[in-house]
């Protein structure tokens, strides 16, 4: 039997019922992703596997360094094939690791190959992989897609995406993280420059920052944008009055960067903005939080950051996130939140936060969020799938998300649907829950796409 076959990870018949029947053919919502609009936008045709495929993959990249590959084979110079190669050489490195069952789920679901990938195979996939490696979008069951876009970012692919007529409906989420940023104020300036001339207003004090930050907010919301996102250490919340939010502001515009207690209090202020706007126009607002970023100086000078590079961070996490929804709370100005976490030691305080923001309005209205990054693998989905089970609502999660820079990670979507029903069928097996299909594989039918569906409010295809 090959690795990756209709039962693959499914250990009983309840769990294959349930993957099969529930979960299998549901569309997908991949409502937190880093796919390049400009991309999606021309149909880009990609010219080979190595483009498509490990281009923009620091999960591969730290998996090749690992396994002592040199760095012009990962980011650097090497020809395609070449890079193909030395990833093919890599991949038998990985049993165990969550990159060989991806991969090969991959290469199964997109190029029929079922061979397992190392040196002596790598020539026939190149050249039986490369002859489809074009239009990925359509092979899979995408019923949307949000992208990760700056504010500064120009809307321009989203109207080509719009006026295309792909079928897959593809929208930005808002992130306005390099608004806070003015910790560095050389490179803050010039974002700072680039946002007045994407909201067409010049800005000059802290006011003009935030009526150009509402103006393209505003634009998001016109181009289809229900959600906004946020990656940070932990959630701000330290008190801050306009005044000294504007002082902070003003002395990052002069060149000097504010100390880091104002950078918090600076910060604190305008992630309470984005909050009230974001629930006054009715978007969920994604927190990633926890990750230790850049931590090796000497690769991120030459190959700058996203490029494989950070860790899980272990920053305190409940004080602060308490703060800041409480704030929001306070004066009935918390949207819909997805708190995402990627540090495992904090799965229960993530979780058990949830409960204490729900309000009645909108089931599930705080969502522990799917697990991320790092925990993005069968055992780090258990580990969420159980927290949340234990102290939320597992029947109103909002499901998988691929969070991916490479068109080629859907299947790790059916990899999420497969390890939640293996889970629920060996509860079931074990009489824990009832063995009763039409229950169980109903909750499953709607973690897989029902809820998101419900939650998110996106236009989708008919």
């Amino acid at each position: 039997m090959t690795l990756i076959h209709d039962d693959f990870l499914l250990h009983s018949a309840p769990a294959r019922e349930l993957y099969h029947r529930f979960a299998e053919d549901q569309p997908i919502i991949d409502y937190h992703c880093h796919l390049p609009p400009e991309l999606i936008a021309s149909n880009h045709r990609f010219g080979d596997l190595a483009e498509a495929w490990l281009a923009g993959d620091h999960y591969k990249w730290r998996a090749m360094r690992a396994n002592g590959v040199a760095e012009r084979f990962c980011t650097g110079d090497a020809p395609p094939r070449e890079k193909f190669l030395a990833w093919a050489g890599t991949v038998p490195h990985t049993l165990r690791n969550p990159l060989y069952h991806w991969t090969h789920l991959e290469l199964k679901r997109h190029f029929g190959i079922s061979a397992l990938l190392d040196a002596d195979s790598a020539g026939r996939i190149w050249t039986r992989a490369n002859a489809k490696v074009h239009d990925l979008l359509a092979r899979f069951n995408v019923a949307a897609i949000c992208t990760t876009d700056d504010p500064a970012d120009s809307l321009e692919h989203h109207a080509r995406i719009r006026a295309s007529g792909l079928r897959t409906r593809v929208y930005p989420a808002f992130r306005p993280d390099r608004a806070l940023a003015i910790g560095q104020p050389a490179a803050f300036n010039a974002w700072v420059d680039r946002l007045g001339a994407a909201a067409g207003v010049p800005v000059r004090g802290f006011d003009d920052l935030l009526g150009a930050l509402k103006k393209r907010h505003d634009d998001f919301h016109a181009a289809g944008c229900r959600l906004s996102d946020h990656g940070l250490d932990t959630a701000l919340s330290e008190p801050c009055t306009r005044a000294q939010a504007a002082a902070a502001f003003a002395s990052a515009r002069r060149g000097r960067a504010p100390s880091p207690a104002d950078q918090a209090r600076y910060g604190s202020f305008l992630m309470l903005e984005f909050g009230r706007w974001d629930a006054a126009r009715g978007w969920t607002k994604q927190l990633h939080l926890g990750a230790l970023r850049d931590t090796n100086r000497r690769l991120l000078r030459t190959l700058g950051p996203n490029t494989g590079l950070d860790s899980i961070g272990d920053f305190p996490q409940a004080r602060a996130l308490a703060g800041y929804l409480d704030a929001l709370d306070a004066t009935g100005e918390l949207p819909r939140t997805i708190l995402y976490n990627v540090n495992p030691a904090d799965n229960y305080v993530f979780g058990s936060m949830t409960g204490n923001y729900q309000d009645g309005s909108v089931p599930g209205k705080l969502q522990f969020g799917s697990s991320w990054w790092f925990l993005d693998q069968k055992e780090g989905i258990e580990w969420q799938i159980n927290a949340l089970s234990n102290l939320g609502l597992l029947s109103r999660f909002v499901g998988m998300l691929t969070d991916s820079r490479c068109f080629l990670s859907y299947p790790r979507h059916e990899y999420f649907r497969r390890v939640l029903c293996n889970l629920l069928g060996a509860d079931m097996v074990r009489g824990e829950i009832p063995r009763d299909m039409e229950l169980v594989g109903g909750m499953v039918r709607d973690i897989c796409f029902n809820n998101a569906r419900d939650y998110f409010r996106l236009a989708l295809p008919r």
